[in-house]
């Protein structure tokens, strides 16, 4: 109910719509940008090459980055920088129908789409909880995580529609178009928001003058600074989980249907627990609810490696995309309890850690796990348990806040 009340104001219903877009095109264009690189040059080293050539700016940008993040802090510059990202994507067809199939061209569309995203990505998640009331922060927070939840089920099913009938090439103009449709969209927001944003909660002021340092609010709030330390050392193991089809195939899974199924209920699973997470007010409790939500995945992870059929793995695929919510809500929602600035600064540097993080887990932890999968996911199991563990009880026993 709370996310229909929230759906009732124009301003998050357009929002919502547009970004879904938006998003779902970002998932299809992840889909064809490995798939062109695929077909390209049959390299599965240089797919990842690609998904690095993005991730690399958003570390860049959030380290060295933080006078030119600030920049964009308004929805109408977020206008523009979606509007920018529309000319980059759509280009590529140009680009290839001229010049022919260039691996170049996906790196520089991958480099240059990873730089726009680490502008926008921190700054609309530090706008939107100025759109809503103090106590509806959580429920937004929790309806813009079900754009991306819903987009990685729809996202690659869509795709898969649209090459029936369309070349690879041609869905980064319909990625364009979505981009396009939401710089439409945050323009006519920028222009119908207030003067004045709604107070914060009881953490620093929606004014607060200057531009934080990261390593200011960490010392001043460690508890905060655990959490997303937290939440990089639990993505950097779920790294493991690209091995997955290995450990399908030795459990006797083999063939894309075993993992497909796998896939799917993971999505299944995190959609339908969005809308308990994003509801449930001791979801956003921190250090408790956070922390036991990463030792839930941990668990979960582990008894992946343990078990011994696909039936049960796939059952297990569900309970994993099902505690993804509760990590994502938890965090973000005490991160919007900031003063907009405040806020900024955390979502930039929870994005960094994350980016660096799961980049590198996505580089070692499948070459580590690869000849003994089931193993790589109990370790990485056993290794998230611990650390989440450690950090709440951390927080426990020195108080942190």
């Amino acid at each position: 109910m709370g996310y229909l009340r929230l759906l009732g104001d124009r301003r998050i219903l357009v929002l919502w719509l547009a970004q879904s877009l938006s998003v779902l095109g970002d998932r299809m264009y992840a889909l064809v940008v490995m798939w062109l690189v695929w077909e390209t040059t049959g390299s599965a080293a240089l797919m990842g090459l690609v998904a690095v050539a993005e991730s690399v700016p958003y570390v860049v940008i959030g380290t060295a980055g933080r006078r030119l993040l600030v920049r964009f802090a308004s929805l109408g510059r977020l206008a523009a920088l979606d509007a920018a990202r529309t000319v980059v994507v759509g280009a590529l067809p140009a680009v290839w129908a001229v010049h022919g199939a260039s691996l170049v061209a996906l790196l520089v569309v991958a480099g240059l789409l990873g730089a726009l995203g680490a502008l926008f990505d921190p700054n609309l998640g530090a706008l939107v909880p100025d759109l809503v009331r103090a106590d509806q922060v959580q429920e937004v927070t929790g309806l813009m995580d079900l754009v991306a939840r819903i987009a990685r089920i729809a996202g690659p099913g869509a795709a898969g529609l649209l090459l029936l009938v369309v070349p690879e090439v041609a869905l980064y103009v319909v990625d364009a178009s979505t981009f396009g449709v939401s710089a439409a969209a945050l323009t006519l927001l920028s222009r119908r928001a207030r003067a004045s944003p709604r107070p914060a909660g009881d953490r620093g002021t929606s004014d607060a003058p200057g531009r934080p340092r990261a390593r200011r609010l960490v010392a001043a709030y460690p508890l905060t600074g655990c959490m997303v330390g937290l939440h990089g050392a639990g993505q950097m193991l779920l790294g493991v989980a690209l091995v997955l089809p290995a450990l399908l195939a030795l459990r006797g899974g083999e063939g894309a249907g075993a993992y497909a199924a796998a896939i799917t209920a993971t999505g299944v699973g995190a959609v339908a627990a969005n809308l308990v997470a994003g509801n449930l007010r001791a979801a956003s409790t921190v250090p408790a609810a956070y922390c036991l939500a990463w030792i839930a995945q941990g668990v979960v992870m582990t008894a992946t490696g343990a078990v011994g059929s696909v039936g049960w793995i796939v059952g297990l695929s569900l309970l994993a995309g099902a505690v993804g919510p509760f990590c994502a809500i938890g965090l973000r929602t005490h991160l919007a309890r900031f003063g907009r600035d405040e806020r900024l600064a955390w979502m930039a540097l929870d994005q960094t850690v994350l980016r660096a993080a799961g980049t590198v887990g996505t580089l070692v932890l499948p070459v580590l796990a690869a000849s003994r999968p089931a193993a790589g996911f109990i370790a990485g199991g056993a290794a998230t348990v611990a650390v989440a563990a450690g950090v709440w009880a951390a927080a426990v026993v020195r108080g942190l806040r």
